[in-house]
């Protein structure tokens, strides 16, 4: 028990500096990508720089702060939760609150900055979705019911803002923690092949999607309008070859690639930090996978080891999007790279994220050191009435019953 609680507290650590070496460059790469339309839109290079360190700094206190608590409280109450961050998602379609960016309501407005419900909404799914199929069994139909209708509604305000990656990634996440858990293969099988069925005529319904769809396929046919952001991207990667043309002296982030401190950034570290900087952060999400992973699998409570493994999954999966759309292997969309690129709502979602996992680890901690005061030297001690213990009859020698 004490080898097992060092081996996770040895991997914890690995996890946690893993996490932080990637929000540190992140901090930088913000900055190197933006002080030059920072210093256009606001007269102030440092604006952005200063926007990333100040949301670090909360998602720091937040992850602190869910880390403390039980992560048996959010299991339970994730129904609850997922339902407030729902009206949340209907929130940005009423004038006055919801803020409306290039046609999508995805956005409401808190005047110093924007805040995104549907990064949270992926962890709420993500949560009450572990909460429904590790108790399916046990819930009654009404509850079922009601824990699905739970699920599908932020899906559709998702759906309707349009945020098809959250929406996608939602599902994906769904699909993840119903795998991990005892939930029956066989309506596993068929409920998954039925979404994958239902989402294809979703994707192709708007013209916009499929316009990405094609601009993938070939984007030199457009290359001054739908293919522009993703040759400028390309161009970015060839300019920085091997070794990069030096930290600060990208030529894509001046005006030529439309969200390169956000969505893009990726790209700009390509061009100047080259393959070595790309390799390093490709190297560094799977370390924090294979860190991520290993603490899941290292804890016995399933319960526990299914949030964090979802959790991981999620943000790999998002950094996977990322890091495919921007090298031209998966089709264009508007998923930012987790810890690195620059926005308030992600990087404090993920930080709950972390949060999750931590408080998980510390939920398992406290077990196994009052597992082990209650069983001092590692024994066990078995039931007496247990199928597998010796009948008490038999239990004494006949040589000590008195003649």
């Amino acid at each position: 028990m004490e080898e097992s609680l060092e081996e996770i507290n040895q991997t914890s650590k690995l996890f946690i500096i893993t996490t932080l070496i990637l929000s540190v460059i992140g901090v930088i790469m913000v900055y190197s990508s933006s002080y030059i339309l920072a210093q256009e839109l606001f007269g102030n290079s440092n604006y952005y720089f200063f926007k990333q360190v100040t949301f670090l700094s909360v998602g720091t206190l937040i992850a602190f702060i869910v880390s403390k608590t039980k992560i048996s409280f959010w299991v339970k109450y994730s129904h609850y939760i997922n339902w407030f961050f729902a009206a949340l998602l209907l929130a940005t379609f009423f004038p006055g609150i919801g803020k409306s960016v290039k046609g999508a309501k995805r956005w409401i407005d808190l005047g110093f900055f924007g805040f995104q419900p549907g990064e949270l909404v992926k962890y709420t799914i993500l949560l009450s979705s572990v909460s429904l199929f590790d108790n399916f069994v046990m819930l009654d139909k009404r509850e079922k019911i009601n824990r699905v209708v739970g699920l599908l509604a932020p899906l559709l305000l998702l759906l309707l803002q349009p945020d098809f990656g959250s929406f996608s990634i939602c599902l994906i996440i769904i699909a993840y923690a119903c795998f991990l858990s005892d939930f029956p293969r066989k309506i596993f099988y068929y409920g998954f092949g039925f979404a994958v069925t239902a989402v294809i005529p979703i994707l192709i319904s708007q013209p916009y999607r499929v316009k990405r769809l094609f601009t993938f396929l070939d984007p030199w046919k457009n290359p001054q309008t739908s293919g522009f952001q993703i040759i400028q991207s390309y161009l970015g990667f060839a300019n920085g070859s091997i070794f990069g043309v030096g930290l600060g002296n990208s030529n894509e982030k001046l005006f030529y690639l439309p969200e390169a401190h956000n969505d893009f950034i990726f790209s700009v570290i390509g061009e100047e930090l080259g393959f070595i900087g790309v390799s390093t952060i490709v190297i560094l999400f799977f370390a924090f996978t294979v860190f991520g992973q290993k603490l899941a699998l290292l804890i016995s409570n399933r319960k526990e080891s299914m949030v964090i493994s979802c959790v991981i999954f999620l943000i790999t999966l998002q950094a996977s999007l990322n890091m495919g759309v921007v090298l031209g292997l998966l089709p264009t969309k508007g998923l930012n790279l987790p810890f690195i690129s620059s926005g308030g709502s992600s990087l404090l979602a993920n930080a709950f994220g972390i949060g999750l996992v931590l408080s998980a680890l510390n939920s398992y901690r406290k077990n196994m050191i009052s597992q082990s005061s209650f069983f001092p030297n590692n024994q066990t001690y078995e039931n007496p009435l247990s199928p597998s213990s010796p009948p008490i009859e038999k239990s004494f020698s006949a040589s000590r019953l008195p003649r």
